[in-house]
This record gives structure tokens, sequence and C-alpha cells, in this order.
């Protein structure tokens, strides 16, 4: 009778893997295969976000955040969430006519995933000040276009 019981268990635990298998081969489909990327093509996304700021507009600018993203701005401590907080954050950074350029960058690419971190200058049209800060961008693909997940950016700690 233990054997018996012994042998009900293996193969209950095997017909487990096996679903756990046929599970994970679902999923697999459902997902898709890893878009195909390169350091340059993830580098001009940065060049997309800076010519989204140019035009003035907010909504333009947020377009380029997933839904489910956060932004960690430089000039403000407030983490923003949705749309309407990300919106509310540009309108007031874009009155100052804000044009970034990236100084140094790291480019790390995963399956339909890739992070740039480094450091930009940002220089402001309408005072003339300019801002050196970190950032950290990471992008997912959504089957159509890359898209921040999250925006990390902090001015310097140090003057130089």
């Amino acid at each position: 009778m233990k054997s018996f019981t012994v042998a009900v268990l293996v193969l209950a635990l095997a017909g487990c893997a096996a679903d756990q298998s046929t599970s994970n081969n679902a999923s697999s489909s459902r997902t898709g295969s890893c878009k195909v990327t390169s350091d340059d093509e993830i580098a001009a996304l940065f060049d997309r976000w800076n010519q989204s700021l140019q035009t003035g507009d907010p909504h333009k600018v947020v377009a380029n955040y997933a839904e489910r993203s956060i932004l960690l701005p430089t000039v403000s401590n407030k983490p923003r969430l949705t749309v309407a907080e990300k919106e509310d954050y540009f309108r007031h950074f874009l009155q100052d006519r804000p044009s970034g350029k990236i100084d140094f960058h790291y480019i790390e690419l995963g399956c339909n995933s890739a992070v740039d971190a480094g450091l930009y200058t940002f220089t402001f049209a309408r005072t003339g000040v300019v801002v050196k800060a970190r950032y950290t961008y990471t992008y997912r693909w959504d089957g159509a276009q890359w898209l921040i997940t999250s925006h990390h950016s902090s001015a310097m700690p140090e003057k130089e």
C-alpha cells in the first residue's frame, strides 16, 4: 500500500510539473518574443522626449510615458504617477523652455525593456539657467513603441 501511495504521489507531482511547463509555454507565447533593439535606438528615445519638450505641450511630453509609470522629477519633491500629475509637472517645467543634452550615458538592454542612465544638462531659454543633473529612464516595449516606465532626475550634488 505504501508503494502505491508513493507511486500516486510521484505521478501527481509529474502531472503538476507537466501542467506548469504547458502553462509557462502558453504564457511565453502570449507575451511574444523580445523586441530586437540597440543602444542607438534606446539613446534616440531621449531625443524623442527632448523634442516633445520643445513643443511646449505637456500632453505631448507625457505621451512618452507608459500609463503605469512614475516620474521622480528634478525640480519637484512630489512623485508623479498619473497622467494629470505628470502633465501638471511639465506644465510648470515647460514655462522656462528647457532643452536637454546628454553628457554621459550607460544603456542596458533587456527583453522588451531597457535602462538609460547617466548625466544630462538642461538649459532654460527663458531664464538662461543651466542645470546639470543625473537621470535614469527605464523603458518597456508595448508591442508598438518604447514607453518610459520610470524617470528619475536629480540635480548634481557637487558644484564644479
